[in-house]
């Protein structure tokens, strides 16, 4: 029987990945949900191919077009529109999977849908941990959903730790999330002001969205990829470390007891980790090219905080931070993040000010123990308000790049 898929997302760069993946496989995949936000041509295109019962746009004004489009096409995919329609598909009896690739907050709601509904979920959407947090977690289990983390590194780490979660604790010392150091690893902290959003978008190894690569720009990726694995594998934050490795060939290791380390290796390329949560526990083909160690110059690694990293990257030490606060401030952390690197994009803020955005924000918004989504998405509001009268601050004084 194939298995079938709701794509959340499915216009980005995970969303196409996962359908070019899921294209080398028809006799194992059926694609039965598709979503996106505003892109409607792409979302047309990938209608007519893979024809999907139900397609979702963020607003009336997209669906609409998308309607009309598919209708000129005579292509039979029913269009939904809005937040609960995300929610709706993802919990559907008629899926089986659902690749959550919707960047930021604004896929929470959904994947804590799919994680009740018992769904087997593929988590490409980092955000549903570092703001849902143990109120996902609580979601997953009591749904008894499988959650596979698509996130390259995360990927890593659960291939290379046990199979039987329950023996995590008295085998794992530690667990070693690389990071490329991204497009500013060498460059001078003090010139980080100048940095332009083409230059942010820039990555020396991966294709990403605009958002992601920001992030990686600085670091704060990482960050959040910390307070990912916190949750996913239930490691106290003092077990997880950091560290560059500007070649991108190992994804993360896990160092056991006996100081062993074990690691996932590949090439820079997200179909991989895809292709690992599509196929699991089976390994199908990605499409992706093998490493080849016949041609592999070196490999190379730095510590966080050397080389002068700490004032490069200073966002990354408040992953530790924020889990070491009081629960809900990595929520508090995401939004102001989302706030900033928008600001930036937008070139509202400069990139060194994105940093001073999440500071003032975690400095100020005091999270009062969530226990709800509700609760999640009204602190996400406050935090998202606060960050966004810092932006209006920043850029009304004239500080902007």
């Amino acid at each position: 029987m194939k298995q079938r898929l709701c794509i959340l997302g499915s216009t980005g760069s995970v969303g196409a990945n996962t359908l070019d993946v899921v294209a080398r496989h028809p006799e194992r995949f059926e694609v039965v949900a598709l979503s996106a936000a505003t892109r409607v041509d792409l979302m047309l295109a990938q209608c007519a191919q893979f024809r999907p019962q139900w397609a979702v746009m963020a607003s009336e004004p997209h669906g609409k077009a998308l309607a009309d489009a598919l209708a000129r096409e005579g292509v039979p995919t029913r269009v939904l529109t809005g937040a609960q329609a995300l929610s709706d598909i993802a919990g559907s009896d008629a899926v089986d999977t659902v690749m959550a690739s919707i960047v930021g907050a604004a896929g929470l709601a959904s994947c804590m849908a799919a994680a009740r509904a018992g769904k087997r979920l593929l988590l490409a959407n980092k955000e549903a941990l570092v703001v849902g947090g143990s109120v996902f977690m609580e979601a997953v289990r009591q749904g008894n959903a499988r959650l596979l983390p698509i996130d390259s590194e995360h990927s890593a780490i659960f291939q290379s730790l046990p199979e039987d979660p329950t023996t995590w604790q008295a085998r794992v010392e530690k667990i070693i999330l690389t990071a490329s150091g991204g497009p500013f690893r060498n460059r001078a902290p003090d010139t980080l002001a100048q940095v332009t959003p083409e230059e942010a978008c820039a990555h020396p190894n991966w294709v990403m969205g605009r958002k992601i690569s920001v992030d990686s720009a600085t670091m704060m990726n990482k960050a959040l990829e910390v307070i990912e694995a916190h949750y996913l594998f239930g490691m106290p934050a003092a077990q997880l470390e950091v560290v560059i490795h500007p070649q991108s060939v190992i994804h993360s290791m896990v160092q056991y007891r006996d100081t062993s380390v074990v690691a996932q290796l590949g090439t820079p390329d997200m179909r991989v980790p895809i292709a690992y949560g599509l196929g699991w526990p089976d390994r199908v083909a990605s499409g992706a090219q093998a490493l080849d160690f016949s041609t592999l110059a070196d490999m190379s690694f730095e510590p966080r905080d050397g080389r002068g990293h700490p004032q490069r990257f200073p966002g990354l030490q408040l992953a530790w931070d924020s889990l070491a606060a009081v629960p809900g401030t990595t929520a508090v952390l995401n939004a102001a993040n989302e706030v900033g690197v928008e600001a930036f994009l937008a070139r509202r803020i400069r990139f060194d000010q994105i940093h001073h955005v999440n500071l003032a924000t975690l400095e100020t918004v005091q999270p009062q123990g969530p226990s709800t989504l509700e609760d999640l998405l009204a602190l996400d509001a406050q935090a998202r308000a606060y960050a966004q009268a810092q932006v209006a601050q920043r850029s009304t004084q004239g500080e902007t790049c």
